[in-house]
């Protein structure tokens, strides 16, 4: 069918609407190599998602149209940009439908911050919409159009904890026991994902940036359920360049330290930070002192792993 071509309406299955809660995450390994011909970088990203989540709504409409609130919702593109609206258009596109849908955003991952919360709504929003629709997609076509959405999307619809490698979207999901507790603490403003790695390729430039691979230790933590052990092998390979765009962040980072965390690391590409603490109790210690600190916005508890993108009832 030719873009020229009207595309008849999407039926939906349902008088009301579809709510999907997708979880943000953290990467407890990050591992980096260098910079592919195409501009990515091969990756083995350690996922965990954490039990802070986004809710994604898909009610029918007459065209695409998105709306969010919520912490920075104003932060939020509301355009074809969003990944939530591009995932509906790629869902509908390959059923020859019109993505007629109302998509609104919940926010409650933080905004820019290295917790995939823009993946988790292209995530959410592609559920949603395959419910709504009554497409009955397989969990295969669905990884497939996460993929084409961006490298942290599958995770967002898988959850739980998986290795990523390729640009992080080919998947393997992984053995967790028990919870893992941790705070995190918001920073003042984002950060450009592709600006830290491109300050990664600047601090790297002439350096032989070794193949990146999942280190057995931690995943024998994650699968023993050990906290002590997954805080002595948690690496960030983007650390040193988020931190080298956001000096402030080495300041968190001591405090949450200072305060009793077992480990600290920025979250993916940042400026968010991770701190893995040993219990709840000690989350919320951590988190009152890292809020007392003055060096960050406001810090949240969260345990892991949590479930993927799951319509809600």
């Amino acid at each position: 069918m030719s873009g020229t071509e009207e595309r008849p309406a999407a039926r939906t299955t349902t008088a009301g609407a579809v709510t999907v809660r997708v979880p943000a995450k953290v990467n407890v390994q990050l591992a980096v190599g260098g910079a592919r011909p195409d501009g990515f970088h091969d990756l083995a990203n350690v996922f965990l998602a954490v039990s802070l989540y986004d809710e994604v709504t898909a009610t029918p409409a007459a065209e695409l149209t998105v709306t969010c609130e919520g912490p920075d919702a104003d932060k939020v593109p509301l355009d074809r940009t969003n990944l939530a609206a591009r995932a509906a258009e790629l869902l509908a596109a390959r059923h020859g439908l019109s993505p007629d849908v109302h998509l609104h955003i919940a926010k409650d991952i933080p905004v820019a911050g290295g917790m995939a919360g823009g993946s988790a709504d292209g995530a959410g929003a592609l559920l949603a919409c395959d419910a709504l629709w009554g497409l009955n997609s397989s969990r295969a076509e669905l990884l497939d159009i996460c993929a084409e959405l961006g490298s942290d999307v599958p995770f967002s619809l898988v959850g739980g904890a998986a290795l990523g490698v390729g640009r992080g979207e080919r998947l393997t999901e992984l053995p967790v026991s028990g919870a893992f507790h941790w705070v995190f603490a918001v920073a003042d403003g984002g950060l450009s994902t592709p600006a830290v790695y491109g300050e990664f390729d600047r601090l790297n430039d002439g350096v032989d940036v070794p193949e990146p691979v999942a280190s057995p230790a931690l995943l024998e933590a994650l699968r023993t359920g050990d906290a002590t052990a997954l805080a002595a092998t948690l690496t960030n390979d983007l650390q040193p360049a988020a931190v080298s765009l956001r000096p402030s962040l080495s300041a968190t980072l001591e405090a949450g330290t200072a305060a009793g965390a077992l480990a600290a690391l920025v979250s993916g590409s940042g400026p968010t930070t991770a701190f893995l603490v040993k219990d709840a109790e000690a989350a919320e210690a951590v988190a009152a002192a890292l809020t007392a600190s003055g060096t960050c916005r406001t810090a949240r508890a969260a345990t892991s792993p949590a479930p993927g993108a799951t319509v809600l009832p």
